[in-house]
């Protein structure tokens, strides 16, 4: 499990938090073993429930009335316990009567954003539309977008942060049309053991997520594929970062 997912720190830290509980009462039998874990899971689980509605009352005063938002990927309640972290934002400026509109990236090659994002959106009554990555320039420049929320896999020191793969295209854009970029993440996605966002580890994923959509082929038999799963945004391109302590600014 732990090798899984290289990139991501959040699940290597509860796994470690997991296999610290099990060598401390290692002296207990095997079933007392597992019902302590199994406890110690229920309580990981309400933690992350409160620390994501901070995050969600922290970031919900960046969405004023009429406020377009663009997100990436999903970072809402099937990516955590049940809230979400950028979505999170989105759900509370809702439960706060704020009117405002989201743009989803489709968020190729998984379709994250198609699949899950505009389907929490959609649930929870937020005006959403659904896009193609690639479209995400020409809104911006239509003065169509306010502000840029995603969510975060792992943040170096220096504030690099590492998230699905088109997350620093976002960024480079935002850059570009001076639009504020935000990036909302809980305390235990910091991992200030490495310096910058060269150390982060980027998965590499199967080919065929990118030369097919479900079954349905897309591509020739065969083709070279480059498929990482994430990439890193420089942490001076982020305008801020939502957590659950609080606002954090550079530098």
């Amino acid at each position: 499990l732990f090798r899984a997912r290289p990139t991501a720190v959040n699940l290597q830290w509860a796994l470690s938090r997991m296999a610290e509980i099990a060598e401390k009462n290692s002296y207990n039998s095997i079933a007392s073993i597992k019902d302590i874990l199994f406890r110690e899971s229920l309580h990981l689980l309400e933690k992350d429930q409160k620390i994501c509605r901070k995050i969600g009352r922290v970031g919900s005063k960046f969405i004023q009335k009429g406020s377009s938002v663009l997100t990436h990927c999903n970072a809402g309640g099937l990516a955590t316990a049940g809230y979400g972290t950028a979505l999170g934002v989105l759900f509370r400026a809702k439960e706060e009567r704020k009117n405002f509109s989201v743009y989803v990236d489709e968020t190729r090659p998984l379709l994250q954003g198609a699949r899950l994002t505009i389907w929490e959106l959609m649930r929870a009554g937020i005006t959403c539309t659904l896009i193609c990555d690639n479209m995400a320039a020409s809104l911006m420049k239509q003065g169509k977008i306010d502000l840029v929320i995603v969510g975060a896999d792992r943040i170096a020191s220096n504030g690099d942060t590492a998230n699905k793969i088109g997350t620093y295209n976002l960024a480079c854009l935002a850059d570009i049309h001076n639009i504020p970029f935000y990036v909302a993440a809980p305390k235990s996605t910091f991992d200030l053991n490495i310096a910058n966002g060269s150390a982060i580890p980027i998965e590499k994923r199967n080919p065929q997520e990118v030369t097919n959509i479900g079954e349905k082929m897309i591509a020739p038999l065969a083709v070279n594929v480059y498929n990482p799963a994430f990439d890193i945004t420089p942490g001076e391109m982020i305008t801020a970062f939502i957590t659950e302590k609080g606002i954090i600014k550079p530098p």
